[in-house]
């Protein structure tokens, strides 16, 4: 099968290609882009697809706000509580403290998936040389010549067809939804276990009804998916104590492997990776999709100023600086944000005594502390540019 030439080629129809072409469309409408998407042409076919609760900084919502991408379903964080079981140190967030409407929110990545279909649709009318180019999963015969290709298809960890840089962390994230008894509105929470980070954020289903997210061992997490529910509830209970309330019911129960996977570099010749496809992270702080939307905006602007003024002879030359301009401009983001999430993921899981302690000392600090606390909470809101 062969398509027609193009300037850029997005390979994959996740939430992060999309909000590429979108965004370049958007700002430059003649763009001659092709989108390689393995998903289903019918937003429809999506609907029972992946439920599981995606943290998005309001840094993200300001981003996607601008090509009205926002799902009407979600759960505003206004107040995140962060402890570490059976041990001192605790860290309380609030939206006051950086006077925003909100630290985050919570969305079903299917509900953001479908709504970034939606919003490149209504582009997509005004974009003449856009092709929108659904494909088979093991399509192999494809053909297509393009100037710059984007990479946007990267896949969970463990599922990938590339591994460079990272590492396993030996841990499984068990999620689902839980009701909860006269929970507190907006609130999130953050415990950090003998075995790794137990979540319990909101839901726009209702303030009794919170998103887990529960990260141990493997074999812990398979021993617990298997568990009935009351005894779950039981061991959760445990875990967590009463601080939040009383757990009642427990549904739709899944695991994830986790671990670390990132490009050193992300862009060479005409090639650029963005999204999951450049960098996988443990969900700790919920940064994944965050970066990958601003690897993916960030992108936009690059390719935008490249081919809205290009002609037929632009040499390849353009497009290369043009890439190596962009990933040099996401160096502080990237290792800012993939180290402070592997950083977390591995001391908060430590039971050496020495760490259990600094850490203790550390959540407390940053109570106390303001400044540091708020330049940490803007870089999980915003990142760095």
């Amino acid at each position: 099968m062969s398509l027609p030439s193009c300037d850029i080629l997005i390979q994959g129809g996740g939430p992060v290609g999309l909000a590429c072409a979108a965004w370049t469309l958007q700002k430059f409408p003649d763009a001659k882009i092709t989108l390689l998407d393995r998903n289903p042409i019918n937003d429809e076919d999506l609907a029972g697809a992946d439920s599981r609760g995606i943290a998005l900084s309001h840094g993200s919502k300001l981003l996607l706000d601008t090509i009205h991408a926002w799902p009407k379903e979600s759960a505003a964080i206004h107040c995140v509580h962060v402890s570490q079981a059976g041990r001192f140190g605790r860290a309380l967030m609030t939206r006051e403290e950086l006077n925003q409407d909100a630290l985050g929110h919570i969305i079903r990545y299917r509900d953001i998936h479908i709504t970034l279909r939606q919003a490149l649709r209504a582009i997509q009318g005004k974009s003449p040389h856009f092709i929108w180019q659904h494909i088979h999963q093991d399509a192999k015969d494809l053909s297509i010549q393009a100037k710059c290709i984007v990479h946007a298809e990267g896949g969970l960890f463990k599922t990938q067809d590339w591994v460079e840089s990272g590492r396993d962390y030996g841990q499984s994230a068990l999620v689902g939804l839980v009701e909860v008894e006269n929970a507190e509105p907006h609130k999130a929470w953050e415990r950090f276990t003998a075995e790794g980070p137990l979540a319990v954020l909101p839901s726009h289903y209702g303030h009794n009804i919170l998103n887990l997210v529960w990260c141990g061992s493997p074999e812990s997490s398979q021993q617990r998916l298997h568990l009935s529910d009351a005894d779950f509830l039981n061991e959760l209970q445990k875990e967590f104590g009463s601080r939040i309330g009383k757990y009642l019911k427990v549904q739709d129960r899944r695991l994830y492997e986790l671990g670390l996977n990132y490009r050193k570099e992300i862009a060479k010749d005409h090639e650029v990776w963005i999204g999951n496809a450049a960098q996988t992270l443990h969900p700790v702080a919920g940064q994944g999709l965050n970066l990958g939307l601003r690897d993916a905006f960030l992108l936009s602007e690059k390719l935008v100023g490249v081919f809205s003024g290009s002609t037929e002879e632009q040499s390849p030359i353009d497009i290369q600086d043009a890439l190596q301009g962009y990933a040099q401009s996401r160096k502080i983001d990237r290792a800012t944000t993939i180290g402070l999430t592997d950083f977390m993921a591995r001391v908060f899981t430590s039971n050496l005594a020495p760490i259990v302690v600094a850490r203790g000392l550390a959540l407390s600090a940053l109570q106390w502390l303001p400044p540091v606390k708020t330049a940490l909470a803007r870089q999980m809101m915003f990142g760095k540019r």
